[in-house]
């Protein structure tokens, strides 16, 4: 198996916010160049451009999360998998606007820009209603579409999210220089430590300073929390993905309840839904039974 790093962080112009018509038009000169990871397989069945699998990660997370998983898909598929860092996050650019359909135009600006065709789509959380924003506005982007637990509705972000950034301006606030002194001030309102792990792999050390800084814009995820919890689509007589899609949901996490089954139906008539027995981390609770589902989802015949 083999990774090739890369940081495509290029500046670009700010443009007004497009209107949702025409909006992942190819080279928008409103989007942000993303930053990646690719995963190699040892035999694979596709060149680099032809059928790869994209990783979206969730709020506060990075490609960095998902290396274990595309490695096993790389495996397992024998397809070339980029993990992404969605604006805002990881090594990506950094944009005051941070909403779906900025990250969807970004995702099809990158899709174009490496020439990829007939591209899977897999994403956890906030990546999730990424990958279907995509999906809905750009349907010849996308070959299949997996969606880890999160549905086409606006819905309340849990107050979780907001707790996060608080304590993530307190530590930077406090001038850390340790990661245990974050972890502490972290463990006042969030007891799991692999969440706090999670969370804490945003912050490292600016070069040339003593103390620890997280690399995502807080201030900027702060403001567009609300956002998070919405859905840019509001119609699926307007707008439906008629190719093959894959819910997988938690049983233990709310995101994904009974009620919203219809709409997910009438937005992707060809879905699946599977639920596996884990909170809404699910790729990192159950990273075994996650790779089952999609590897058999991705592997089935149309």
């Amino acid at each position: 198996m083999y990774l090739r790093q890369h940081r495509l962080l290029g500046k670009w112009p700010r443009a007004p916010s497009p209107t949702l018509v025409g909006l992942l038009r190819p080279y928008s000169q409103s989007h942000r160049s993303l930053a990646f990871d690719l995963h190699e397989p040892q035999r694979p069945v596709f060149d680099q451009q032809t059928s790869p699998v994209l990783l979206l990660h969730g709020l506060f997370g990075s490609k960095k999360n998902n290396r274990s998983i595309s490695k096993a898909l790389a495996r397992d598929l024998g397809r070339y998998v980029y993990t992404l860092d969605l604006r805002n996050h990881g090594d990506s650019q950094h944009a005051e606007r941070h909403d779906y359909l900025a990250m969807a135009e970004d995702v099809s600006e990158f899709i174009h820009q490496h020439g990829l065709k007939d591209s899977t789509l897999i994403g956890h959380s906030m990546g999730a209603k990424v990958a279907m924003a995509l999906a809905l506005q750009s349907p010849k982007l996308v070959a299949n579409l997996v969606a880890v637990d999160n549905a086409p509705v606006d819905a309340v972000l849990g107050r979780d999210f907001a707790g996060y950034v608080r304590a993530m301006k307190k530590i930077e606030e406090a001038s850390v220089t340790r990661q245990s002194e974050a972890d502490q001030i972290l463990a006042e309102i969030e007891p799991t430590l692999p969440i706090r792990q999670f969370l804490l792999g945003n912050l490292h050390r600016p070069q040339g300073e003593k103390t620890q800084k997280f690399r995502i814009p807080l201030d900027i995820l702060a403001r567009s929390l609300d956002n998070m919890g919405d859905f840019p689509f509001k119609n699926p007589d307007e707008v439906r993905y008629e190719k093959p899609a894959l819910f997988i949901r938690g049983t233990q996490s709310k995101y994904v309840p009974d009620e919203v089954l219809p709409l997910i139906g009438r937005f992707f008539p060809r879905f699946r839904l599977v639920s596996i027995d884990a909170g809404h981390w699910v790729i990192s609770e159950q990273p075994e039974a996650f790779r089952q589902a999609t590897v058999e989802f991705l592997t089935e015949p149309e």
